[in-house]
């Protein structure tokens, strides 16, 4: 369930908490007239980075150049937090990374496993955020909508949207 409380007083810990929390959120290149993806993400708070495991020959990986911006956008587990990401991606394979970030689960898609030859990951160095955090009480719902409408306020308060920056480091 995502906290308002925390939304309003620590949006980047949450944004990285709820990160942590999913399986996968969707990926895609600026100005690409490819689609978005799924990709699990392994996200290092400390240096504002995401790490995806991918494979040499996708169409993702062909279309990275130097420079190319991205967007990840997340849905908590539980549908009431929603994040969109931008900053750079760019193919580093990182074998610290991979040691770290490894799991039964990624092993699961190379054959060779951490020495498979297709294995390569994507570093997407996070600029930029907007995060949005909604109530899932349905009573705390219902009274924002009902107050509204008997007050003629003109928003209900039922969420927190919040926009990131995150320096950047070298």
């Amino acid at each position: 369930m995502a906290s308002l409380t925390e939304a309003r007083e620590a949006p980047e810990r949450q944004l990285w908490d709820e990160i942590n929390s999913i399986h996968a959120g969707m990926l895609g290149i600026e100005g690409s007239h490819m689609h978005f993806q799924p990709m699990a993400p392994n996200a290092d708070p400390k240096s504002s980075t995401i790490w995806f495991f991918t494979k040499t020959d996708t169409d993702l990986v062909r279309a990275i150049r130097a420079g190319t911006r991205a967007h990840f956008c997340v849905v908590g587990k539980n549908h009431d937090y929603h994040a969109c990401l931008s900053g750079t991606l760019e193919i580093r394979k990182d074998p610290a990374r991979i040691d770290e970030y490894w799991s039964a689960v990624t092993a699961a898609w190379y054959e060779n496993g951490k020495e498979d030859p297709q294995l390569t990951m994507l570093a997407f160095r996070v600029d930029d955020a907007e995060i949005w955090a909604s109530t899932d009480s349905a009573l705390k719902f219902g009274w924002e909508i009902a107050k509204a409408n008997l007050k003629d306020e003109k928003m209900p308060e039922v969420g927190v949207k919040q926009h990131l920056a995150f320096p950047q480091f070298h």
